[in-house]
């Protein structure tokens, strides 16, 4: 059993990271969130520790670190997308691996200086990229593998609605989220990247606060991609049911469902990390490299 500590109880993603902490059969000691929200702990470990500042959340990892028992084996991060960095080197400095939630970090030159960490301290660093654990995904990635002369023609579409807070947090500003790509487009690029190879072009027709759009020549497809957040741009069929999300993935016309089993996607990703074969830097990087370009290049 593996001591773990978490930080950002309070977020959309935590229940995930705890429920996947509870079945592999592991405890929470420790949890940190600046929201005082966090009764969700009590469904999973009631007798955890819960720090809302950082400072004395990192002093009680310190003080377990140099006790007898308790020491902590892997921190848990869903905390917004620009401070996964900093959190990543508090669990090294405190000789515990991070399991991190994408985007892992905003700029792909982030993941040059935490692979020096990774070497100072020798601990790791995974992410949570779990479409690549998705039934139909894997599906596809071994179809994809058995032609590999082929170039396929995907349509990637992903609309999800968010309201007036969404500008007001920390995820409607580009400097703490990486923009839209980073958001909601993060865990379709690095799925993309992972079945068809690398980005051979890479052009943005448009990019705003609530949508983006462009195309993409990959070693095996040409992808065709939008997002958004605004309900404004769901289909029209989609509004008349009352509907507040849209996702459509189509390969050669052929519209690919996995709307279903992403329950347990973030335990399978755990069991995977325990068993040796989880998911670190420079699986994450192609996706990192990909929205940096995305979000700073010029508009074609």
């Amino acid at each position: 059993m593996k001591n773990f500590a978490l930080i950002g109880a309070a977020g959309y993603i935590a229940p995930r990271h705890l429920k996947a902490i509870k079945e592999t059969g592991n405890t929470l000691v420790a949890a940190l969130d600046p929201c005082d929200s966090v009764g969700i702990l009590d469904s999973y470990f009631p007798d955890t520790q819960f720090f809302t500042e950082p400072e004395r959340f990192d002093r009680h990892l310190d003080k377990l670190r140099r006790g007898t028992q308790g020491k902590v084996d892997f921190v848990s991060i869903c905390s917004p997308n620009y401070l996964h960095d900093a959190h990543i080197r508090m669990a090294l400095r405190n000789e515990a691996s991070a399991i991190c939630e994408k985007p892992l970090v905003l700029n792909p030159w982030n993941v040059d200086a935490l692979y020096e960490i990774e070497k100072e301290t020798g601990k790791r660093i995974y992410t949570i990229l779990q479409l690549r654990h998705h039934p139909v995904i894997l599906a596809l990635k071994a179809e994809v593998e058995k032609n590999q002369n082929e170039t396929y023609s995907v349509d990637l579409e992903y609309i999800t609605s968010r309201g007036s807070w969404y500008y007001r947090s920390w995820k409607g500003n580009l400097e703490k989220s990486g923009g839209i790509a980073s958001n909601i487009g993060i865990h379709f690029f690095d799925m993309l990247l992972w079945i068809f190879g690398p980005v051979m072009d890479n052009q943005v027709h448009q990019y705003s606060k609530d949508r983006a759009s462009g195309s993409l020549i990959l070693k095996q497809a040409r992808v065709r991609w939008f997002l958004s957040i605004n309900p404004e741009t769901l289909p029209n069929e989609v509004k008349q049911k009352n509907q507040s999300s849209y996702r459509s993935l189509t390969i050669n016309g052929q519209e690919l469902d996995f709307s279903e089993g992403f329950t347990d996607l973030h335990t399978v990703a755990y069991r995977n990390i325990f068993e040796g074969r989880g998911y670190g830097l420079e699986d994450a990087r192609p996706s990192i490299q990909l929205v940096h370009e995305i979000r700073t290049k010029s508009l074609i």
